[in-house]
């Protein structure tokens, strides 16, 4: 392994992997891991999912899904802050012209 970098436990359904990382990496990994094992643990008690390899997949699905939403969302909210910012701006040109229209 490099230098700085470790073999980190994790445990996803009660399996444990060994996961090469940076030592400045492993509190979020270990929160990642927490928050993936919580996650399969909902689709495994849910029933409807059987396997490890199923599950798992099915939980990275839900994860991108959630993942490009999240991306969507922004990309809109940018879009619209944009045209916000636009309008404005040309509100505060129209007001400067009109400013200086009155000085003349």
């Amino acid at each position: 392994m490099d230098t700085g970098t470790e073999a980190v436990s994790v445990r996803l359904l009660d399996k444990e992997y060994l996961v090469a990382c940076p030592e400045d990496e492993q509190d979020g990994l270990l929160r990642a891991a927490r928050y993936l094992n919580g996650r399969m643990k909902e689709i495994r008690d849910g029933g409807k999912v059987i396997g490890i390899d199923r599950i798992a997949v099915m939980v990275a699905l839900n994860i991108a899904h959630d993942l490009l939403q999240q991306q969507s969302r922004r990309t809109r909210y940018g879009h619209n802050l944009g045209v916000r910012v636009h309008a404005l701006r040309e509100q505060v040109d129209e007001v400067l012209h009109e400013g200086g229209q009155l000085e003349s």
